[in-house]
């Protein structure tokens, strides 16, 4: 056997054959789920039918072989092991969810078509497919059912069925949910958590879809951008995105839900609970959120207008309010060619992609409450530099945030940032231009969707190369699964036999 400091090889196989076993469980699930565009397609018999059939029944027989080749390797899972089995379950769905698309378009990619996979299903909005407004109606809708799956997390999803699968998802639940604090809970289960965020997800989506008909939109676009605005994904089933509608019903709309889809869900529940509308403001997270989204749009649209781009107030307010709340809350419609406004505030819209969503929302990037922290945190030590004995607890939320947790934070931004800038250069080296890389990586990495230059919203990603594409594939990945979730994977201390027996889990168990 294979050794070499400390890490052996039958010792890594042996820990991901039962999270493969278990994959294969979730497999089942995933065939299951395209059933639903299969009978999208039958009743619209368009010509997917096939494609859809033969990829759920393929998943089917894939996962049923998987399950019988490791059943020997059913064992309780470490808590640590979520990790692997985030990284794996998102790649192998995203494979998965590229074989309709791959057959469906002989003359697309498995690139493209896994490209456009990953994007879904980490809500980013990035498409490399044109003619939207001509595409079968279950190959349309399965982008977008791609995008709602994502936007809650198909994690959260296997959390809630897991349990009747005779597993638990603590693990999985830990290592794939956003935010800063992973140890709070709504329920003492986090199957009872699961199973209430979906109900509150799809009870969500219903009224998106219903208040996007009244605003204007057929039944089908309604429920593609409803699925979509809601998990902040950007998919739309038009090339124009919104502005092909040119209704300011239908964007005052979709601005409404995808500030819903921003916001901490812990906050929706406790608005619910608490039948007041003040929870919100009270929330540090989402007052900040609040205060400088609208006081960027308002500073944003007089600049506009100073500068001629629009003739009037009213206009610059409709065109920077919609895109600043798309883009800053990582969502991805467009209504407007943003790519055409002066530099200054369109970079300062994707600035606000890195840091406007809150922790514990479908938004990408940073996170508000990490922002919060790092600035509290640097206010305290320039508070200490002047009066070095002074005694200053940082707040969050009237929660004291420890010195440990404000490094993690830092330590996260640092490895965040790198990301970025090593990311740019890699696309630059790849052959693309400075401001289309750098932007492009922004767009991915906090799961905006449209960039400036190359890929600005006028565009899609389909002009890359081959090996851009796969970098911005990467990036859409990371910032999903927020780094650290993928990283700690490539460390060999992961990858080392871990005497240690404490904080086992048994997933028969778990949840009982």
């Amino acid at each position: 056997m294979y050794l070499y400091k400390g890490f052996r090889l039958g010792g890594a196989v042996s820990k991901v054959m039962p999270i493969v076993h278990v994959l294969s469980k979730l497999g089942l699930l995933f065939s299951l789920l395209l059933a639903v565009p299969t009978l999208m397609s039958y009743f619209y018999h368009d010509s997917a039918f096939i494609v859809f059939a033969y990829t759920a029944l393929t998943v089917l027989l894939v996962s049923c072989v998987t399950w019988v080749l490791t059943l020997r390797f059913n064992r309780e899972l470490r808590p640590r092991d979520g990790f692997t089995l985030v990284l794996m379950l998102w790649l192998a769905f995203a494979v998965v969810a590229a074989m309709p698309i791959y057959f469906y378009m002989p003359s697309m990619s498995f690139t493209d078509a896994f490209f456009e996979a990953m994007s879904g299903l980490t809500t980013t909005g990035a498409t490399v497919i044109s003619g939207l407004d001509t595409l079968d109606p279950s190959v349309n809708f399965w982008r977008h059912m791609l995008n709602w799956l994502g936007g809650m997390g198909i994690i959260v999803l296997a959390v809630a069925i897991l349990p009747m699968l005779g597993v638990g998802g603590t693990q999985l639940f830990k290592a794939e949910i956003p935010g800063m604090d992973k140890e709070s809970k709504m329920a003492p289960r986090i199957s009872q958590v699961a199973k209430r965020l979906w109900f509150a997800y799809a009870l969500t989506t219903a009224a998106a879809f219903v208040s996007l008909h009244i605003a204007g939109m057929g039944w089908f676009d309604a429920l593609c951008h409803a699925m979509s605005a809601v998990a902040l994904g950007g998919f739309s089933t038009h090339d124009d995105s919104v502005a092909y509608f040119d209704s300011v019903a239908v964007e005052w709309t979709l601005m409404f839900f995808t500030v819903w889809g921003g916001i901490n869900f812990a906050s929706h529940f406790t608005a619910l609970g608490n039948r007041s509308l003040q929870v919100y403001w009270k929330d540090e997270e989402c007052r900040t959120m609040l205060l400088v989204l609208s006081g960027s749009i308002l500073i944003s649209a007089l600049y506009l207008w100073q500068q001629d781009v629009y003739q009037s107030l009213g206009e610059a307010l409709r065109f920077v309010s919609f895109n600043f709340v798309s883009i800053g809350l990582a969502s991805g419609f467009s209504n407007a060619d943003f790519a055409q406004w002066p530099l200054i505030v369109s970079l300062w819209m994707f600035f606000l992609s890195n840091v406007l969503a809150s922790s514990g929302s479908m938004g990408g990037g940073i996170k508000n409450v990490r922002a919060l922290v790092l600035f509290k945190f640097s206010l305290r030590e320039m508070l200490i530099l002047l009066h070095p004995r002074a005694v200053r607890t940082v707040k969050v939320n009237n929660r004291s945030i420890p010195d440990r947790m404000a490094l993690t934070v830092m330590s996260f931004i640092f490895i965040y940032f790198m990301t970025v800038i090593v990311f740019s250069f890699l696309l630059m080296a790849a052959g693309l231009d400075f401001l289309s890389a750098f932007t492009a990586v922004i767009a991915c990495i906090t799961n905006a969707g449209p960039g400036l230059g190359a890929v600005g919203p006028s565009h899609n990603y389909a002009a890359l190369s081959d090996v851009q594409k796969w970098l911005c594939t990467a990036v859409m990945l990371l910032g999903r699964l927020e780094i650290f979730t993928v990283l700690i994977l490539f460390t060999p201390a992961y990858w080392k036999k871990n005497t240690m027996k404490k904080g086992r889990l048994k997933f028969q168990t778990a949840f009982l």
